[in-house]
């Protein structure tokens, strides 16, 4: 994994906005609709050699393919590539933690007209009917062959892969094969460990996005205790480091954050709380939200939290939530203050989260996307001019 070795680099979550062109053949897979498989082919390899060129020009070090290549959200895309899975249409559940929480209950009124204008509107849940292997090779190959040929010709540091985290895979899942969720748990970690290793096979960095580990406390706490989510927590880290057994750590990220939505956030479990644990993941890089104006203050946890030998922290100094574009000196001040202890070499300039949660939903409009990418290089630039003076 590159370091920071004589200015600060730049990276961000992953997920990009998706053109028209590209969800225009994505609509059509998602509704079941004929569509003509050559044309898509050639318009997904297009569109993310498009999009790694712009990172480029952005300044962008650590690139990613935008999540081009999946057809539906960052954590559901594992459907199409897990055997065991089947999907009907949703019952009522209000036992079900995901679609609950104290933030969602505290603000009802502000919640029911964000979904409102999201368009948020479920109709299908995810039921584990049988043994869950991993069958997305070839869609997966097909992601990896479109990044490695845009790649020849781009001028970049590092190249990444973002993939779902085994908690965050098909999170509001129902289990009736397994007989427990451990049980449950374990065959997906097991599954996507095939995924993983071959993103880093095929020599890129792998980053496993993980919002459910720190969203979880907000949907747990009450009626459960504090200890009761820690146990739980400490559970999920076991388990994506027997995902990831084998691997080296030096080729994975682990990303942590809170929930990409824009809404208050009052009931989120603080960084100083769960670092602990967060830092028993196995890897070589903590991709955490730092940003928004709930968490912005948590760069003190550094103070005494201690990356290990190697490790590098990319804190998110721009957020993907808002449409005001942060300053470049707001960006550089965020980096030095965590740089100054961590370490300038221990740190890369990353975003919050994905600009986009799906092949249709974004947080901001694309040309805001560009110029907040386009104020991370700056921001980093002007932090690598203090640091390296």
């Amino acid at each position: 994994m590159k370091r920071s070795s004589n200015r600060i680099l730049t990276t961000h979550v992953g997920s990009l906005i998706r053109p028209a062109a590209l969800q225009e053949f994505l609509r059509a897979r998602q509704s079941g609709k004929p569509y003509d498989q050559t044309a898509y082919d050639a318009c997904l390899t297009g569109s993310v050699a498009e999009v790694v060129r712009q990172q480029a020009q952005a300044g962008i070090d650590v690139v990613s393919d935008g999540e081009f290549g999946k057809s539906i959200s960052w954590s559901q895309y594992a459907l199409e590539r897990l055997s065991g899975f089947e999907r009907r249409p949703i019952k009522h559940d209000a036992a079900n933690p995901f679609k609950r929480g104290a933030d969602r209950t505290r603000f009802a009124e502000f919640y029911a007209e964000l979904d409102a204008h999201d368009g948020v509107a479920t109709t299908v849940e995810a039921i584990c009917t049988g043994a869950i292997k991993y069958t997305g090779q070839a869609e997966l190959q097909r992601d990896i062959d479109n990044f490695k040929a845009v790649l020849k010709s781009a001028k970049v540091e590092e190249a990444f892969l973002p993939v779902a985290a085994p908690a965050s895979v098909i999170p509001d899942r129902k289990n009736e094969y397994y007989k427990s969720e451990a049980d449950l748990q374990a065959a997906i970690a097991a599954a996507m460990h095939t995924e993983y290793k071959m993103i880093v096979d095929a020599g890129f960095v792998v980053q496993l996005d993980d919002a459910r580990n720190a969203v979880t406390y907000d949907r747990m706490v009450p009626p459960a205790t504090f200890a009761d989510y820690r146990k739980w927590l400490a559970g999920q880290v076991d388990i994506i480091n027997h995902a990831i057994e084998g691997l080296p750590a030096d080729r994975i990220r682990y990303h942590v954050c809170w929930g990409s939505w824009p809404g208050p956030h009052v009931s989120d479990v603080p960084l100083k709380d769960i670092v602990d644990l967060i830092l028993k993941v196995k890897v070589g890089a903590y991709v955490i939200e730092g940003a928004n104006p709930r968490h912005e203050h948590e760069w003190k946890v550094w103070a005494n939290a201690k990356l290990g030998p190697g490790q590098v922290l990319i804190p998110g100094v721009i957020s993907h939530a808002t449409n005001v574009v942060e300053h470049p000196e707001l960006v550089a001040e965020r980096i030095v203050r965590l740089a100054k202890l961590v370490g300038r070499e221990n740190i890369i300039a990353g975003t919050d989260c994905g600009f986009a949660q799906g092949p249709f939903h974004r947080r901001v409009h694309p040309s805001i996307m560009w110029a907040k990418l386009e104020a991370l290089v700056l921001g980093a630039r002007l932090a690598s001019k203090e640091l390296w003076q």
